[in-house]
């Protein structure tokens, strides 16, 4: 018999895994739900025999020894730990000490913590890093009615659930969110399963594009004990999806689920796919020119690349073939195209990215071979969100914004705040008569597609004038992986329409 060991997140306990317990043991399985010391019911987190209250020393160990304490208390053959959210990290703590009495890890919508990481590492709510950071000896509220958002996507939670959830939640003791988790090498021998729930802004396809960018970090998720499953719903799928869930805890535990394998060529390394003629760039310092074969000042495309992109890789985007290839399609038909490497590096760089574009534009516009009045900037993927500055505040010199698969709004698991200067749904309000050229693929992934949409209703209700360039079969950094007719049509178009309002 496999015995599920159910870790639960920020503020809740174990009854958070009710439905879900009973749909395990209705199959078959054992469920254990743990009940963290001070996690039990209620703001006060009134003590009880299975749910001691906190102390001022509880912290991430306490909460290791509480999972260390209901696996020694059992003697299934089988034993698998399921930590969602805060809860992967006594999960893990748990497994590296107790190594051979575990079959299986399994992260439940949140990211694999490395050795000496505290929990708030991977918390993406800034009130709750606002607060430790001005009173680190105060346990850290619950969300407020209605604001359970900041943790994680409330999508498919139905009101009563949610209801349970303010009313059960309890003050986070602060040290299980500051103290470091300590692993061992043993632990690495434990296959893992994560979880991820696309509601909440993460996918199997997305974690397998960030792989493709060689980051080293994510070479352990290509080990053959580590498999992926994928829930359409939000960050709370005990929740919102019981049955669900539980199926894919019984088939993680059976071994199944997606492997993910490093690409020998990662799809944003191969060609471009439109046949442009080599063309000679001029570089200074993080800025590619490519000049057209004209006279005098000429209109200039810059183009901001997405990311996160890792420190250390190479080449950088600048030298990506596709990045190549817009600049000198560009330059081909008339304008100055502009490749620029921003410090994207992690999701808290947006400001240094957004400082880096404003330099590389100034840059550009102080060229004389460039027609200062006729700029274009131009945003792809996660790039998107650094068009939010500019459509909130056109300068006259923009003439026209593209954006090609961008995120138009911060995903869920960003723990970006309501009030973020880089949302582009909201920036389109006040866009004015500023074009937009949105090149929309077809096969986008799900949790960005939704974005698009918001961008789209935003932009319909407040005026906008925004372009759609719809390319059905294509996927998320097509340039490079969808090589046919229909999506060279979509460059090109897109190309145009940009280029028109340039006056090219």
């Amino acid at each position: 018999m496999t015995a599920f060991i159910l870790v639960s997140g920020l503020h809740t306990g174990g009854w958070i895994w009710r439905a879900v317990a009973d749909r395990l043991t209705g199959s078959g399985a054992d469920a254990h739900p743990v009940t963290l010391t001070g996690m039990g019911d209620g703001p006060a987190a009134v003590a009880t025999a299975t749910a001691p209250g906190a102390g001022p020393d509880t912290g991430l160990d306490t909460h290791v020894q509480d999972v260390v304490r209901v696996i020694d208390g059992l003697d299934d053959p089988e034993i698998v730990l399921v930590g969602h959210c805060y809860g992967v990290h006594p999960a893990l703590g748990a497994a590296a000490l107790r190594p051979d009495r575990v079959a299986r890890v399994v992260c439940l919508d949140t990211a694999m913590p490395q050795d000496g990481d505290p929990a708030l590492k991977l918390v993406p709510a800034p009130a709750v890093h606002a607060h430790l950071a001005e009173a680190p000896d105060r346990p850290v509220p619950a969300p407020a009615a209605g604001g359970w958002d900041v943790l994680g996507s409330t999508a498919g939670v139905p009101a009563d659930a949610l209801a349970e959830l303010a009313r059960r939640a309890v003050p986070q003791p602060p040290r299980t969110l500051t103290r470091p988790l300590r692993l061992g090498e043993a632990l690495t021998a434990v296959p893992t399963t994560g979880i991820l729930c696309t509601g909440n802004g993460s996918s199997i396809a997305m974690v397998e594009g960030l792989l493709g960018l060689g980051d080293p970090r994510l070479l352990a998720l290509t080990a053959p004990g580590v498999t992926f499953f994928d829930l359409d719903t939000g960050h709370w799928p005990m929740l919102s999806t019981p049955d669900a869930l539980a199926d894919v805890l019984l088939s993680a535990a059976a071994g199944e689920g997606h492997r993910l394998k490093a690409p020998e060529l990662p799809g944003h390394l191969r060609p471009f796919l439109l046949d442009v003629p080599e063309r000679a760039r001029e570089r200074v310092g993080d800025v590619d020119l490519y000049l057209p074969d004209a006279d005098g000042p000429r209109p200039a495309v810059v183009f901001v690349h997405g990311g996160p992109v890792p420190r250390g890789v190479e080449p950088t985007p600048r030298d990506w073939p596709a990045y190549v290839g817009y600049a000198r399609h560009v330059a081909e038909l008339g304008a100055v195209g502009v490749m620029v490497d921003h410090g994207l590096h992690d999701l808290a760089d947006y400001p240094v990215a957004a400082s880096d574009i404003a330099a590389a534009v100034e840059l550009v516009r102080a060229d004389p071979r460039v027609d200062a009045s006729r700029v274009a900037l131009w945003f792809f993927s996660a790039g998107g969100l650094l068009s939010a500055n500019w459509l909130a505040a056109p300068p006259s010199w923009l003439r026209c914004v593209g954006a090609t698969y961008p995120i138009l709004a911060p995903l869920p698991n960003w723990g970006f705040p309501a009030d973020s200067p880089f949302r582009p749904v909201d920036a389109v309000r006040s866009a004015g008569a500023l074009p937009v050229v949105l090149t929309r693929v077809g096969q986008e992934h799900k949790e960005i597609a939704v974005t698009v949409e918001e961008f789209l209703a935003s932009a319909t209700a407040s005026g906008a004038r925004v372009e759609v360039v719809d390319i059905p079969s294509a996927h998320h950094g097509f340039e490079t992986i969808d090589v046919n007719d229909e999506t060279r049509e979509g460059v090109r178009e897109a190309a145009r329409a940009v280029l028109g309002h340039l006056g090219v």
